[in-house]
């Protein structure tokens, strides 16, 4: 399993007056990735995290975040 951490983790403003269908477009599949990239992290074990050279605790605050936030 991967867990990539990129521009989808942190904060987009988008330009609503002039594309508001595809800014809520865009904010919505973003909302979409940070859920799934969290819920990939929960579901890591010790021994993954043991690979990574991390541990459960390095990663629970971003875990546990709701999606809506960066």
């Amino acid at each position: 399993m991967s867990v990539c951490t990129s521009n989808v983790m942190t904060n987009h403003h988008h330009d609503f007056i002039a594309h508001p269908v595809t800014s809520i477009a865009d904010v919505l599949h973003t909302w979409r990735l940070r859920y799934r990239r969290r819920a990939e992290l929960v579901r890591l074990t010790d021994q993954d995290f043991h690979d990574i050279g991390a541990s459960w605790s390095d990663f629970a605050y971003e875990a546990n975040k709701p999606f809506w936030q960066a």
